[in-house]
């Protein structure tokens, strides 16, 4: 992202300032292809800059520009330019948090790792976002009593998981104060919004929204990263794995245990949990050398089988290098990630189903029946038709689906 300097030269008008920035975009790639050779691929939105094998995006914010926006906003043109901006203006900040912290606490951004993998290989990726976790973690620093600040990987990982299995989500919201720089009156606004967010919580226990009231200095109504996910029965799930995990992990410290399986049981995350499972080819992951396991599956029934395309490969072949380094690049596909394009895909077609999967390199999805979603015609279709349509859709990359249990019956 680069965020640039305010000006009097700026226009005052909000069409004016996109045109302005695509400039500023086109006039950059240009720059750093004429005095640096670097390839750059530029767009009316930001700059794709190749270097060393690595594909950097250029963005610009101009914060001055967000409320001239906003003001302006008729075209869905500009609705969408303003929430680009939105996200860069809290990403921005949440960098700079997080950047602050990690100064302070250089233990804080292996916990970190620990806690998005862990996450991640239980498959809580839509669940719970990156900075969501990177929050959680962070509480655990500015926060720590009755403890000290935690001095390790192992510590702050175990508080990681007991806080997230022992918080009281449901009446308490968790306030991230990095620099104690919110005001008694902040800290009032908070409360109120998170009461507001409780109030049909005697109607309707599972209404509460957002689950987990997360909320710092630039956030106090808990939209930027939790607003919509975790819903109640995911954080419900979410906790209850993370106890199991703290129980075993405090176990494997007090007896002092050596077993590698043991300590990778921690993330590994047990399949008969779900409804349905789809294992992938582990090759064709955008990012294979991050499988931690590879995922096998002994019960069940097979439904679907299918083979590795040849479509597409996260990694070049010894064959693909004897051409010229240009027709190379031509054949990159930028931010190209086919498990989120099968994901998408799985979403929109199966509305009946509930996705669980692991961004950072996971060969398996989990299924689980959405009850509140499945229509009378749906309730009557045979799942096992429907999970072939599902192996279908994910051609070339699925390895093989199985049928673990039958959706209930809800009257």
């Amino acid at each position: 992202m680069i965020q640039l300097e305010g000006s009097g030269n700026w226009p005052m008008d909000g069409v004016a300032i996109e045109k302005t920035k695509s400039a500023f975009l086109l006039k950059i790639g240009e720059s750093l292809q004429n005095s640096w050779g670097m390839t750059c691929i530029a767009s009316e939105d930001n700059v794709d800059v190749f270097l060393s094998g690595y594909a950097f995006r250029l963005r610009i914010l101009h914060e001055r520009g967000l409320p001239l926006v906003k003001r302006e906003m008729g075209s869905g043109r500009l609705k969408e330019v303003s929430s680009i901006d939105n996200k860069l203006f809290v990403h921005s900040q949440h960098s700079s948090m997080i950047n602050g912290l990690q100064g302070l606490f250089p233990i804080y951004g292996p916990v970190v790792r620990l806690a998005k993998r862990w996450v991640s290989s239980h498959l809580f990726s839509a669940c719970l976002a990156e900075e969501a976790v990177e929050l959680l973690v962070a509480y655990l620093f500015v926060k720590p009593l009755p403890f000290s600040v935690p001095c390790s990987r192992i510590t702050g990982f175990l508080r990681f998981l007991r806080l997230l299995a022992e918080y009281d989500w449901t009446f308490s919201a968790l306030v991230v104060d990095m620099n104690n720089d919110l005001t008694p009156s902040d800290k009032k606004e908070i409360y109120d919004k998170f009461m507001l967010s409780r109030k049909g919580y005697e109607e309707n226990p599972w209404d509460a929204s957002p689950a987990m009231f997360l909320t710092m200095s630039y956030d106090k109504a808990s939209e930027a990263w939790t607003r919509s996910s975790p819903n109640s029965l995911e954080l419900k799930r979410l906790v209850a794995y993370a106890r199991s995990s703290a129980n075993l992990l405090t176990r494997l410290i007090l007896q002092d245990q050596i077993d590698s399986y043991r300590w990778e049981c921690l993330f590994r995350t047990p399949l008969n949990n779900y409804d349905a499972v789809i294992l992938l080819h582990g090759d064709r992951l955008p990012y294979p050398q991050r499988l931690l396991f590879p995922s096998k599956l002994e019960q069940g029934r097979l439904v679907a089988n299918g083979k590795a395309s040849k479509a597409f490969r996260p990694f070049m072949l010894p064959e693909d290098l004897r051409g010229s380094s240009e027709e190379l690049k031509k054949g990159l596909l930028v931010d190209f990630d086919p498990l989120r394009c099968y994901i998408e895909d799985l979403e929109k077609e199966f509305n009946s189903l509930k996705v669980w999967y692991d961004s950072l390199g996971g060969d398996v999805i989990g299924l689980t029946w959405d009850s509140k979603k499945r229509g009378r015609e749906e309730a009557e279709d045979d799942p096992i038709d429907l999970l072939k349509a599902v192996g279908e859709a994910g051609k070339g990359f699925m390895r093989s689906v199985y049928f673990l249990k039958a959706p209930r019956l809800v009257n």
